[in-house]
């Protein structure tokens, strides 16, 4: 498996900025003593953005490798099949 950049990484790369600084956030708020509620409500929104970014990659691939990468080949096929692990 080599490194292999595609169209969406700069935009999942901007998502997990976003999703860095909101954790930074919520640390903070841990901190000052919020509520558990409160961190609980923005620990769900940090989490749920990394997942969604996490997603976007692996579709992103499989459709790279599925789309443009021509006749899958055995290690193509072995490549998805253990991406979807991490779905």
């Amino acid at each position: 498996m080599g490194m292999t950049i595609h169209s969406s990484h700069p935009d999942i790369i901007v998502r997990l900025k976003r999703a860095h600084g909101h954790l930074a956030a919520v640390l903070t708020m841990f901190e000052q003593g919020r509520s558990c509620l409160d961190l609980a409500q923005q620990l769900h929104a940090v989490e749920s953005a990394v997942g969604n970014a996490k997603r976007e990659l692996i579709h992103d691939h499989m459709e790279h490798c599925l789309v443009e990468g021509g006749e899958p080949t055995r290690d193509t096929l072995k490549e998805l099949k253990q991406l979807t692990k991490y779905l």
